[in-house]
């Protein structure tokens, strides 16, 4: 099985600017293997999640439970990795990295799928919180871990999720310090984006949600900055958390915060689900 590859990863800031089709060149041939922030701007970027078809209808039923942490773009068929609701898209190759778990254990992080690829296999394309975080740029609120080319902090939260066959975990939340006089833009903004998990959760003390050091993520980089009000978004690894803990035979996610990038307008009002 290929293993991720060491320095030989495109400078991400190359790549700023560049069209979808360039970026996604770039990933597909494993020139670059980092996260997905900022790149392609105005395309919707989806959160990854695969699992055998025969728990599919379970996996999904828990995604329409749960539309704000796993609000659901669309859905391949069983064994296809083409996606063309989404645009020129093969899952196999056109995520920078993936992870793969076996009985909810994450076993290692490749860079394609090549070598593990079935056909009982069904894809499930989630919405990001990265397609709010254009119009937040566009309207003057700081994005300071993209300045800083870093992950976006995660946490496992005690929010609750509704449960589906033996889909059930905490709401995973991502996390953004917005300044005081900007929290309100910053919540309007994203409520506009119900298919990129809408306005925050929780707004204020982490501790509030169960987190108990801003400092130590779950996934993703600690944050750039704790100047400004600490505001917590709803987020696509919820569903990876889910599937961890159901513990399936096998389950493939792209590897937190790096994205699958699709051809679709992120401005768009509707879900392809």
């Amino acid at each position: 099985m290929n293993k991720q590859r060491e320095n030989e990863n495109f400078p991400y800031q190359d790549l700023i600017g560049r069209d979808v089709a360039s970026v996604r060149s770039e990933i597909r041939s494993g020139n670059y293997r980092d996260h997905t922030a900022g790149l392609a701007a105005g395309k919707l970027q989806v959160n990854l999640a695969i699992l055998p078809a025969d728990l599919a209808a379970d996996f999904e039923a828990f995604c329409r439970k749960n539309p704000q942490p796993c609000p659901l773009v669309g859905m391949t068929e069983p064994g296809n990795p083409h996606w063309p609701a989404l645009g020129e898209i093969d899952v196999r190759t056109d995520t920078p990295s993936y992870n793969i778990y076996r009985d909810g254990t994450l076993i290692e992080s490749v860079p394609d799928l090549n070598e593990v690829w079935r056909d009982d296999l069904v894809a499930f394309a989630i919405g990001c919180s990265f397609t709010f975080e254009t119009a937040l740029i566009a309207a003057g609120v700081l994005m300071a871990h993209i300045n800083a080319d870093k992950t976006v902090p995660m946490y496992r939260t005690t929010i609750e999720t509704v449960p589906a066959g033996p889909f059930d975990c905490g709401m995973v939340v991502s996390l953004r310090y917005v300044s005081p006089e900007q929290v309100d833009l910053a919540r309007e903004i994203t409520a506009r984006f119900p298919w990129a998990h809408g306005a925050p959760v929780h707004i204020g003390d982490p501790a509030e949600i169960g987190i108990k050091d801003v400092q130590t993520p779950d996934w993703g980089d600690p944050p750039v900055t704790t100047d400004g009000v600490p505001m917590f978004w709803a987020c696509g690894v919820t569903p990876q958390n889910a599937l961890a803990e159901a513990r399936p035979p096998i389950c493939i996610t792209h590897t937190p915060g790096r994205m699958l990038i699709t051809d679709i307008d992120d401005q768009t009002n509707s879900f392809i689900a």
